[in-house]
């Protein structure tokens, strides 16, 4: 089973790479931010499992990114800083984040930390999967176990690529998924870049849900960045 994939979010290069290099070291796949704004587009393009975000970054305070990735993700952040006063921990696991780890600290105290994170995805992850076979929203109802979709009870005729496209808007519900994210997810990274077809495909979809006068919107587009399943 692969291990996570984790954001590091810092902009000193020493403390980056020695992040970089235990996770290389321990077998954890890892993508690099050295400002706010990267960590943003890196955090909405690929949906990392955890996030190390130091707080005293160059261009966004580290607080305000907590709060942009809390407004349309739950994954889990750990805050590794040197503000070491009680009002800036709390400050900061108040606002959303998971954990808070001083500076300077030990390589085997952080990898605890992810170790423990691990244990809860895990959990979470597993109790999802006991809990969540059949997904209803509103007049929908996804039956993951037997790859069927209804709708007012009706069942959906759907298209491959269309179910593929449901379930995991479905799976993310309530999340803004890049167009990046969703075409690496139901195509492939070779079909990345093709966002027209993907247009059309979630165009068809979106007919299908939608399809009563007074049906409730489903699919919500953001402009520019991809789409969310609203949640009912």
């Amino acid at each position: 089973m692969n291990k996570p994939l984790i954001l590091v979010v810092e902009d000193d290069a020493p403390v980056r790479n020695l992040i970089t290099t235990t996770l290389k070291l321990h077998d954890y796949r890892f993508l690099t931010a050295a400002n706010g704004e990267t960590a943003l587009m890196e955090a909405s393009s690929h949906n990392p499992d955890i996030i190390l975000l130091d707080l005293g970054l160059p261009d966004i305070d580290g607080i305000d990114i907590i709060r942009q990735i809390r407004s349309w993700s739950m994954t889990p952040i750990i805050v590794i800083s040197a503000r070491s006063e009680d009002t800036d921990k709390i400050e900061a696991l108040d606002n959303g984040a998971d954990d808070y780890l001083t500076k300077p600290f030990s390589v085997d105290e952080l990898l605890a930390r992810l170790r423990v994170t691990q244990r809860r995805l895990s959990f979470m992850q597993e109790t999802m999967s006991a809990q969540d076979s059949v997904f209803l929203n509103g007049p929908l109802k996804i039956d993951f176990s037997a790859g069927c979709a209804y709708l007012n009870g009706e069942s959906l005729a759907l298209t491959p690529t269309e179910y593929k496209l449901l379930c995991l808007m479905a799976r993310n519900a309530g999340k803004v998924l890049t167009h990046t994210y969703i075409t690496e997810h139901v195509w492939g990274s070779s079909f990345k870049s093709d966002v027209a077809s993907l247009r059309v495909f979630m165009a068809t979809l979106r007919k299908k849900l939608e399809a009563a006068p007074d049906a409730p919107q489903q699919i919500q587009t953001h402009i520019g960045v991809g789409y969310r399943m609203l949640r009912l």
